[in-house]
């Protein structure tokens, strides 16, 4: 499993959370962790002993570090092995947002909490435009398949619209009475702290948790890991 890896310890904690998670549902798969940058080890430590593995990136879009940097950092590490798609978007995913609202406090079981409630998928955000934009793809699916009164984005970073101005265009939604900020982010670190920062500041009625290493995001890991093996005609057997 592949990370980007952060100066925050709760980020590689969190990975290592994951990679036990996905341990416990896949015992007979050797599973290891690696991160481009930050933590320990790095992935030029860890690719050139794993010549029968499939890297698994553990990142929820298409952006810049799945299409240069990981590819680059393998490259350079003299690693063949093949990558997996991302993690997003998933069916998954949204069942993951779904059970950190709950925590929370967000009923989110009841239709008529969802009906009148308006969340905003904060992301990090990215320079690329398609990688924001397969974002609100997820954001439409999360509503159209789930109920919200409305599901619009924001971004920690790199572009627009905030926290502060998501939050604004909801509540002048006349269908949304409670409002939620739901992390679009794997594990703790500046850009989440960025985005509960500015969802306490502009007082949203809920704040989610990251994803973190829900069971819906274990099982997506060895759902891209599947994938990636059918394709290359590999056994589901070693995952990076």
């Amino acid at each position: 499993m592949l990370a980007h890896g952060s100066r925050d310890p709760r980020h590689a904690a969190t990975v290592e959370a994951l990679a036990a998670a996905v341990r416990a549902l896949a015992p007979e798969l050797p599973v290891t962790t690696a991160y481009l940058d930050h933590c320990a080890p790095r992935i030029a430590q860890v690719a050139p002993r794993l010549t029968d593995a499939i890297a698994v990136p553990l990142l929820l879009n298409r952006a810049f570090h799945a299409k240069h940097d990981i590819p680059a950092a393998l490259r350079a590490a003299g690693s063949a092995i093949p990558v997996a798609d991302v993690l997003g978007p998933s069916p998954l995913l949204l069942d993951a947002l779904d059970r950190r609202l709950a925590e929370s406090g967000l009923d989110v079981t009841d239709p008529a909490v969802r009906a009148r409630t308006g969340v905003v998928l904060a992301a990090a955000g990215s320079s690329d435009p398609t990688a924001n934009a397969t974002t609100r793809a997820v954001a439409a699916e999360w509503r159209r398949t789930r109920g919200w009164a409305a599901v619009t984005t924001a971004h920690a970073s790199a572009a627009p619209p905030t926290v502060a101005d998501a939050l604004a265009a909801l509540r002048a939604t006349p269908a949304v009475r409670t409002t939620a900020v739901a992390p679009y982010l794997l594990a703790p670190g500046l850009l989440p702290d960025r985005i509960a920062t500015a969802a306490t500041e502009h007082r949203a009625d809920h704040l989610a948790p990251v994803l973190g290493a829900a069971p819906e995001l274990a099982r997506l890991v060895l759902t891209r890991h599947a994938e990636a093996a059918r394709t290359v005609g590999a056994p589901a057997a070693h995952s990076a």
